[in-house]
């Protein structure tokens, strides 16, 4: 059933099509490059994909916002993006980048979907979903095609229910002789993944550190790489403790170019939000853990994060590049005019 009558489009659903906007059209700059830079024919069939993805999204995204009698946002243009420039990332590495973007789109259009009610933004939050499962399904055909899908640890388990009846169950907070009952497949789930996240986005930011222009954004993305791979080690420590393998992404080759394939304004900007998908899959798995020394490991590791990524935000403001999201009238303000 079709809505009958016009309606505004409500805070949330700003909040989506504006946010669809700005990450569609740094997509767009991302896969450009990427396209201009890849050997396989596999793979550059898979971003090819990805990126006609994006451009649809962007011009629904655009329609949806200027026939709410919104503004087109500024997001990311060709300015911001060089396709000539030389090779920095494997062609191994777009398909794991393009997997981690194809997870983060299912999560962020599946929770505004789940905020909208007028038709067109649903369809599109829908179509939306249906692409991001499509582009990770042609991901993760080519990564097991080639051999290079990493895949969460084998594990052998109970052959019974249980109930958990005993406090011990929690743990210990301090756990300085691994002591704590093994891992269950819940928290072995969630380790996995944000170990391979942050060694994607290691990877990602050795790049951007190489490459930046400003001294600033050297520095800025050469601590996150450090970061990134802090955690990593964090979270194959809680595999290896309990005698499980670590599977990482591999053959993520950097090249030893320093042309900046894109503008310091996107690699701030790119960092931020994978920041913020970051914080997001902590907190997620902070809440999906019983054994208390995971659930303090996440929160001392989103606490060095969340200082990141307000420096980073610091320099992006500094440099007028954070585009301000729609704001409601400051009606505190105009009573006092």
């Amino acid at each position: 059933m079709q809505e009958n009558h016009s309606t505004r489009l409500t805070s949330s659903e700003i909040s989506a099509i504006w946010s669809s906007y700005q990450n569609n059209s740094l997509s767009i700059c991302m896969l450009k490059y990427f396209l201009a830079n890849v050997d396989d024919a596999d793979i550059k069939s898979v971003v090819q994909n990805a990126l006609i993805t994006s451009e649809q999204n962007l011009n629904i995204s655009k329609d949806i916002l200027l026939n709410g009698n919104q503004p087109e946002p500024v997001g990311f243009t060709d300015e911001d993006v060089s396709p000539t420039a030389s090779r920095l990332y494997s062609d191994t590495f777009y398909l794991y980048y393009l997997e981690n973007m194809a997870k983060i789109g299912l999560s962020v259009y599946g929770v505004a979907l789940c905020t909208a009610a007028n038709t067109k933004v649903r369809d599109f939050l829908s179509q939306a979903i249906q692409k991001s499962t499509e582009l990770y399904n042609k991901v993760a055909e080519v990564l097991l095609a080639k051999g290079l899908y990493v895949r969460p640890p084998y594990v052998s388990t109970s052959k019974t229910v249980d109930f958990i009846d005993n406090k011990k169950y929690l743990g210990g907070l301090m756990d300085l002789n691994n002591n704590n009952r093994p891992l269950n497949v819940i928290e072995i789930t969630h380790i996995e993944a944000n170990l391979k996240t942050n060694s994607v986005g290691a990877t990602l930011l050795t790049g951007f550190a190489q490459a930046a222009k400003s001294k600033k954004v050297r520095n800025y993305c050469t601590t996150g790489k450090e970061i990134a791979k802090k955690h990593v080690q964090v979270f194959t420590t809680m595999l290896t403790n309990d005698d499980l393998p670590s599977p990482m992404p591999w053959d993520m080759e950097i090249s030893d170019s320093t042309v900046a394939p894109f503008s310091d304004k996107l690699m701030m900007y790119h960092t931020t939000t994978l920041i913020t998908s970051g914080l997001s899959n902590y907190t997620t798995a902070s809440a999906a853990s019983f054994r208390t020394d995971l659930q303090a490991s996440y929160v001392r590791l989103t606490a060095e994060i969340t200082q990141y990524a307000k420096d980073g935000i610091n320099i992006l403001i500094k440099n007028k590049w954070l585009e301000q999201p729609p704001q409601i009238p400051d009606h505190k303000k105009l009573a006092k005019e």
